[in-house]
């Protein structure tokens, strides 16, 4: 039986002759679909979030594993985490199938390649210290399948994420995941529902798992790394709230504190920069904690 992101979905004959704005309007309401295939699975991204974290709070790194377009959704999840949660990059492995510069050839044909996932997964010393999220629209995809079955074996925390309720990857995974988003207004194309539904899901799991590691307070991103113009009058505008300070203190206290937000504000409450590092090491880079510190 055919993966339901391969169905042909009757009610879309005749689509390539459709108006413009009736064409427009299916296509958007497969991105809405998309969407709100994401709310009914929150509790499985809550479940989770925590194993990631545990791992992560251990000092583990963040792995994620795809190949395509979900390859490519799982890439930029990763990408962002260092700007805007600081993040360490050393802490965070992409295994995209072909890898990013790749030929589109290439870059196709080696979600087939399980020979590579089993290098990629030695070469990266996957262990039981890390979290992988493994991403497929059909759930079968055998790169991504193989690289899932091996981090597990490693003793790993496993997430599945597939588009495909019968998808291979929800019984390797440790935590299975399935986004009821398919099937596609244009038959097969995995870029459109099953990658928005995919984006979505990513976004919210790797946000409250950066919660959970203490990178943001109240709704502030304060693990962010002020590295332009606009991110370092974000910063200057998210230290003043929570120091209840003026824009002035708030920026010589990023100054001495080289622009981390957290050593920022701890500095405007008397602390020197060195010792508002302790501190929050002590509170594992919890800044909600950090300020609760006495001793």
């Amino acid at each position: 039986m055919a993966s339901r992101t391969e169905d042909f979905d009757s009610r879309f004959a005749g689509l390539d002759q459709w108006s413009d704005a009736d064409f427009l309007m299916a296509l958007w309401e497969g991105q809405m679909r998309a969407v709100a295939s994401v709310g009914p699975i929150l509790g499985d991204l809550a479940t989770a979030a925590n194993g990631i974290a545990r791992r992560l709070g251990g000092g583990g790194r963040l792995v994620y594993v795809g190949a395509g377009t979900s390859g490519t959704v799982a890439w930029q999840d990763a990408k962002e985490l260092g700007g805007t949660f600081g993040w360490p990059e050393s802490h965070t492995i992409v295994m995209l199938a072909g890898g990013v510069q790749s030929a589109p050839n290439e870059f196709n044909g080696a979600e087939d390649d399980t020979s590579l996932a089993e290098r990629e997964i030695s070469q990266n010393n996957i262990s039981e210290n890390d979290a992988v999220i493994a991403i497929a629209a059909s759930g079968a995809t055998p790169y991504t399948v193989r690289a899932l079955e091996l981090a597990r074996d490693r003793g790993a925390f496993t997430v599945g994420i597939c588009n495909n309720q019968d998808g291979k990857i929800l019984g390797v995974a440790e935590t299975g995941i399935f986004l009821d988003s398919a099937p596609e207004v244009v038959a097969g194309s995995t870029r459109m529902g099953a990658g928005t539904a995919q984006k979505a899901a990513l976004n919210i799991l790797s946000t409250l798992v950066m919660n959970k590691l203490g990178r943001l307070f109240d709704n502030l991103m304060v693990g962010m790394r002020a590295e332009n113009i606009k991110l370092r009058g974000r910063a200057v505008r998210i230290v003043s709230h929570i120091a209840s300070c003026d824009g002035e203190l708030a920026s010589d206290a990023l100054e001495k504190s080289d622009f981390d937000i957290r050593v920022a504000v701890l500095v405007t409450k008397g602390h020197s920069p060195d010792r508002a590092k302790k501190i929050l090491a002590l509170s594992n880079g919890n800044l909600r904690a950090a300020l609760e510190y006495r001793n």
